[in-house]
């Protein structure tokens, strides 16, 4: 295959990435706005759970600069933010729910005098008991949902009656701060008819649905534009929303521009973060150490409101088998319900919690029975040839490929030579012990929620033959625009700097999903895929007709258009096009295939298909005051026939990196009253350059997906965040290494779970 051929696939930097480097990439607080703009920030709540008796908002609206406040009584129509059934309103109605909750809104001449004076306001409140942990909602029986949810397969208590060996124990992980380097941002312009939206958002149709209610206003009337975003990570699929309707219910009232952004401690003190999970498990396997069944009891912190709770808890359910056939399963999920902020969508979206909770298990399971946890994996992955097994929820594993991935990455890494070298050094050293540690992939890619799995794109080709581009998906920073230019530009023949892709606009492509669930690609890729063929069909049947050659000897590559012996540039194709007069725009559609999901009864196929990858990860600690490093990871992951190596290894690393740090460095803390304690970088941890691992290998899985995605790849958005969990494996091997106990590592592994986990280890503490 030649290689304009194979424009999908070959390593092209991001579309952006001058502009990144050179500073020069415009975002949201970058666009220029008219004279006369106002600026907008929120009064917060200084309670975790209270009703209002009194405000006096006097002080605020004598500050300097202030132009008009805004409270619930003064929202025009709906005052409600919520992605979920259930309502959140915007600004508080009379009670608040947790620390940080916006209650009124300040508009002013300049975001330093809005800030001010928000803080300047006099609430008198009658306090309520606040329930702040996973403990307290549980004991409290705070649940969304009215109860758990529970799925199950065969009887996974009579099946652990027969196993011969069995591990349980309880597990608690840690939430996470998107810490996106751009912060929430949104800009309001007034126009005569209707408004415009300029967002930092991962689903402006979201957005320009919650505004139109805001306003009154029909969707018809709010358009919303996005062209970049300085990292979302799930942060800005719903978070954006309470921004762009202050924006716009501030513009209908001032009739001039209204602008908002979060400073980072607002961001981090208003916005949801990852669930944090506390999860119960038992789990048995018989002596030739096949898992017979297992229990799993999940309990997730959701903050005060669903937001996207129970989606994000259906998949950590979807995905407690992790890379596992276990014939008899129970999964039992509590929705709590705490007077924190309402956690959301995060890399993974309740995938990795899932994951985690069963590898822990499994991990513990091998300690038991005394085998390496490499074996014990690899007699219950499931099979990669007929008779194919079904998942707990009923969907078949017919795409496994671990049975191979994982062998290529235990040879490529060196892993037994390295463990028994480890096991040695382990030996001889009494303060500095060292770990290693293998954990597999197996995500699940699609929207459960079924109908969200579709997307549009709009193509033009103008008279001189170059391109333009636009699509439903919103670009933040993972490379997806500069993916959807290869697909046109493979779809014409042409070079990919022939094409062009505009913002993402609602005005162009109406009802879009946002861009989370791997699917960004996926989706937008076979839509600008199908507009570009509907055009390329017109330009093959408009030759076809002029040069009296068969449509199917017309072939498009190079630049070139070849009809029959003649060979033109596509330029000139385009020009001789548009003066016959032949339309040269369309749009393009695509639906997934194959999925159902009914979230209910726990049945269904709710995934096209499933990624996969595994990581070896080397670590090494100091026992005497709990600090680690990695020292070494090697990776092997599954991008299916990758559309653009560069740029999924990017993604891969990245995403490693990120699930390390939810692991190890990154602890969110709450005092007593419900405030949160690491509401800036300077208490709150992330990797930083000098914690990615020394020695860094990725290789891509050379194999095209086997479901007929665009051009056979794989989504790489989310199912590399997974990798990390071999990190957290690796540092309870090293624990481990102190006594024969087992040292129940919780997460983020931060210096102190180290200290305490050696000292379980050793017998120390129970």
């Amino acid at each position: 295959m030649t290689t304009h051929l194979k424009i999908p696939g070959l390593s092209l930097p991001h579309d952006s990435a001058e502009l990144h480097v050179t500073g020069q990439a415009r975002y949201v607080d970058d666009m220029p706005v008219p004279a006369g703009t106002l600026h907008l920030a929120f009064g917060l709540s200084t309670e975790a759970s209270a009703t209002i008796d009194a405000i006096d908002l006097t002080p605020v609206r004598q500050s300097p600069g202030v132009v008009k406040v805004l409270t619930a009584a003064d929202m025009p129509h709906e005052n409600n933010a919520s992605p979920a059934p259930l309502p959140e309103p915007v600004l508080a109605e009379g009670e608040v729910h947790y620390i940080g909750q916006p209650i009124f809104l300040v508009v002013a001449t300049s975001h330093r005098a809005a800030r001010i004076a928000a803080r300047r306001a006099k609430i008198a409140y009658t306090s309520r008991p606040a329930l702040l942990t996973i403990d307290a909602a549980h004991e409290a029986g705070s649940l969304f949902e009215g109860g758990p949810v529970i799925w199950s397969r065969g009887d996974a208590a009579e099946a652990l009656s027969h196993a011969t060996h069995i591990a349980e124990g309880e597990f608690e992980m840690g939430g996470q701060e998107h810490f996106y380097l751009e912060g929430q941002a949104a800009i309001a312009h007034p126009l005569d008819q209707g408004v415009l939206i300029q967002c930092s958002s991962q689903h402006p149709t979201e957005i320009q649905h919650k505004v139109a209610e805001a306003l009154g206003l029909h969707m018809h009337d709010v358009r919303v534009e996005m062209r970049r975003m300085g990292g979302g990570f799930g942060g800005k699929e719903s978070q954006g929303n309470h921004l762009a309707i202050a924006c716009a219910i501030a513009a209908q009232a001032t009739g001039r521009t209204c602008k908002m952004r979060y400073d980072r401690d607002d961001d981090m003190v208003i916005t949801g973060k990852r669930h944090d999970f506390k999860i119960r498990y038992r789990i048995g396997a018989d002596a030739q150490g096949r898992i017979l069944g297992a229990e799993f009891l999940h309990l997730a912190r959701c903050g005060w409101s669903p937001d996207l709770s129970l989606p994000v808890c259906d998949r950590a359910m979807l995905h407690s088998d992790s890379s596992y056939y276990i014939p008899a399963i129970r999964i039992e999920s509590h929705r709590l319900r705490t007077n924190t902020q309402s956690n959301t969508a995060y890399r993974g979206f309740g995938g990795p919690q899932g994951m985690l909770g069963c590898e822990v298990a499994v991990e513990h399971l091998a300690h038991v029975m005394g085998l390496e946890p490499t074996d014990l994996r690899a007699r219950n992955y499931y099979p990669a040839e007929a008779p194919f097994l079904s998942t707990h929820y009923g969907q078949e594993v017919d795409d496994s490929i671990l049975d191979r991935l994982v062998p290529r990455l235990l040879e490529r890494s060196h892993y037994a030579a390295r463990k028994a070298a480890i096991a040695n050094w382990n030996a001889a050293n009494r303060t500095l012990k060292r770990g290693i540690a293998m954990s597999p992939v197996k995500f699940g890619i699609s929207f459960t929620l079924t109908h969200l799995n579709q997307a549009g794109a709009l193509a033009h080709v103008y008279a001189d033959g170059s391109v333009l581009i636009n699509h439903g998906g919103t670009e933040m920073g993972q490379g997806l625009h500069r993916k959807c230019c290869q697909v046109a530009a493979r779809v014409f023949g042409i070079e990919p700097d022939r094409v062009r892709i505009t913002a993402t606009d609602t005005s162009k492509v109406p009802n879009t999903s946002a861009t989370a669930a791997s699917s960004g690609a996926d989706m937008n890729g076979m839509a600008v895929k199908a507009a570009c063929e509907t055009i390329k069909a017109r330009l093959r049947d408009f030759l076809s007709t002029r040069e009296g050659c068969p449509p199917e000897a017309i072939r498009f590559c190079g630049g070139k258009v070849h009809v029959g012996a003649r060979e033109l540039t596509f330029d000139e194709v385009a020009h001789d096009a548009y003066t016959a007069r032949v339309s040269l725009s369309s749009t393009g559609f695509y639906a997934t295939p194959k999925i159902s999901w009914d979230r209910i009864e726990g049945r269904g196929r709710p995934f096209f298909y499933f990624a996969y990858g595994a990581a070896v990860t080397e670590v090494v600690i100091d026992t005497l005051t709990g600090e680690n490093r990695i020292l070494r990871a090697d990776i092997v992951h599954d991008a299916g026939d990758s559309l653009n190596p560069a740029i999924d290894i990017g993604q891969v690393e990245g995403a490693y990196v990120q699930g390390s740090g939810w692991l190890t460095t990154e602890e969110l803390v709450w005092d007593g009253k419900g405030r949160l304690s690491t509401h800036a970088p300077s208490t709150y941890k992330i990797p930083a350059c000098s914690d990615r691992p020394p020695v860094f290998n990725v290789d891509l899985w050379d194999e095209p997906n086997r479901e007929e995605t665009i051009y056979r790849s794989k989504a790489v958005g989310e199912p590399p965040f997974m990798l990390g969990i071999s990190t957290l494996l690796a540092l309870q091997e090293a624990c481990a290494a102190c006594g024969p106990h087992w040292p129940a590592l919780r997460a983020p592994a931060t210096a102190e779970a180290v200290l305490a986990a050696c000292a379980r280890a050793r017998g120390d503490e129970a």
